[in-house]
């Protein structure tokens, strides 16, 4: 059984009880919600007569349905259904007194990325979302969870949680990344090795050098992925790098305070040298080569230099139309999609950017190639960059904030048998809009190198 791991005193922090059942009443300290798994759940407090118990505790935005042209922002959206639940979310928020990041406002957009931007995300929380990606916010040193609508209704209504505690797994990546080789290709690593059910019952402690290495938005893309691999949440213990990202953003303490709460956070809210894990896998990040999705999981993952297994998946082949043994470069690309609350922060963007500056990329004819932000800060800190120019001039279209082509709960959506190569987390069949189209997942740098050549190519052949 782990013992002195963050996760441990976290979870002993915010025990209220635990139940004759075995599972435990949690206390959350930060709710996040957005307009898709929500009205259900205001609708049961309605039907309850119930109030939200500490508004000041949950924060709203829209990120999901939001057209991403300038066009479709116009209201109402073309999408009555889409328009309904902006329309619901707006209603819920002003009832119940709880603040809300809705189109216009200047921190609104994915609720993964604006969480920890404006500093509601920080180390030793419990936090809670109705949105399966909710472990991003673990790369702060929380315990964050991903819930469904009946939950959402129940932490709204009484600001706990009932989970079963799961055990712990150390994930320790040594070494160092190679040129071109960025943390989506870790996660992506990761999860092929383990598999998408490999973590069921786990929280994932991300540790060793080539996870410190990383910045806080690399650490991000992380933790966000480890609902992929199974897992009830990932974090990476804070440091320096945490106490440097928070400082002076909005609600976080300022000042002397601010100083002391991150003392705390270095020191008793680490997991200890002593501590104990249920179970330690270890990889070697310096042989991860970029990584790539070949099928309908995020599981059935290469490095983008090797040949399908083999004994790949026949269903997955068949939708994919790919044949085992064969190799993944080469393939031929009609979409490429940067952005999603995986990768489209700041970081990625710039990344992605200098790739195609430096290289002087041009995106090739026929391929319909995007750039979503992740949240408004992001978009206005990329255009005092300069980076939508880049795009624009490289023949990438530069879009507004949402979540986009993710998930296509809005215009953004595949055509057909379309192939994707996307920065995003799900390459489920219809994940992105079309019950035929496939998706590739691969980092923002091997996206614009892919986007370029009109093919899958490997970035490395650009930056090594």
């Amino acid at each position: 059984m782990s013992c002195n791991t963050l996760f441990d005193k976290v979870w002993d922090n915010h025990t209220v009880r635990v139940l004759p059942n075995g599972q435990t009443q949690l206390l959350i300290g930060l709710h996040l919600i957005h307009e898709v798994t929500s009205p259900q759940a205001f609708s049961m407090l309605r039907e309850r007569n119930l109030q939200v118990r500490f508004p000041q505790r949950t924060f709203a935005t829209v990120d999901h349905i939001v057209p991403t042209s300038a066009a479709g922002l116009m209201r109402p959206f073309k999408d009555a259904m889409a328009d309904e639940m902006l329309t619901v979310i707006e209603k819920n928020c002003r009832e119940f007194g709880i603040q809300f990041f809705g189109l216009g406002s200047e921190h609104q957009g994915i609720v993964h990325v604006i969480g920890p931007e404006l500093g509601l995300t920080q180390p030793g929380m419990t936090i809670a979302c109705g949105d399966s990606h909710t472990s991003t916010h673990g790369a702060f040193g929380s315990i964050a969870f991903g819930i469904g609508t009946t939950q959402v209704a129940n932490v709204l209504a009484g600001q706990s949680l009932l989970v079963q505690k799961p055990k712990v797994r150390q994930i320790k990546v040594s070494g160092s990344l190679a040129s071109g080789v960025y943390a989506k290709d870790i996660i992506l690593a990761i999860i092929g090795k383990l598999g998408v059910k490999g973590g069921i019952g786990y929280a994932y402690e991300y540790a060793g050098q080539a996870i410190e290495a990383l910045d806080m938005e690399g650490r991000m893309t992380i933790c966000n992925m480890s609902i992929e691999g199974g897992a009830t949440c990932g974090y990476v213990n804070p440091d320096q790098k945490t106490v440097d990202y928070l400082r002076g953003r909005k609600y976080v303490p300022q000042g002397d305070s601010f100083d002391r709460v991150a003392a705390d956070w270095l020191g008793s809210g680490r997991t200890t040298d002593d501590a104990q894990f249920d179970d330690v896998v270890a990889l070697d990040g310096s042989s991860i080569p970029p990584m790539v999705t070949w099928g309908i999981t995020p599981g059935q993952v290469v490095g983008i230099d090797q040949n399908l297994p083999e004994n790949a998946d026949p269903e997955a082949l068949a939708f994919m139309d790919f044949k085992a043994g064969q190799p993944i470069i080469g393939t031929k690309v009609d979409v490429a999609f940067i952005g999603s609350c995986t990768n489209g922060r700041i970081t990625d963007l710039r990344e992605a950017a200098n790739i195609v500056q430096k290289y002087g990329l041009k995106v090739a004819k026929g391929v319909k190639a995007l750039v979503v932000p992740g949240s408004q800060s992001v978009l206005k800190q990329a255009v005092a960059e300069g980076l939508d120019e880049i795009f624009n001039s490289a023949g990438f279209e530069w879009r507004g904030a949402g979540c986009s082509m993710c998930l296509a709960m809005n215009p953004d959506k595949l055509e057909g048998r379309q192939l994707c190569v996307s920065s995003s987390n799900r390459n489920f069949k219809g994940r992105q809009g079309s019950p035929t189209g496939r998706t590739l997942l691969m980092s923002p740098a091997s996206v614009v190198a892919s986007a370029a050549a009109g093919e899958v190519t490997d970035v490395r052949r650009l930056v090594a």
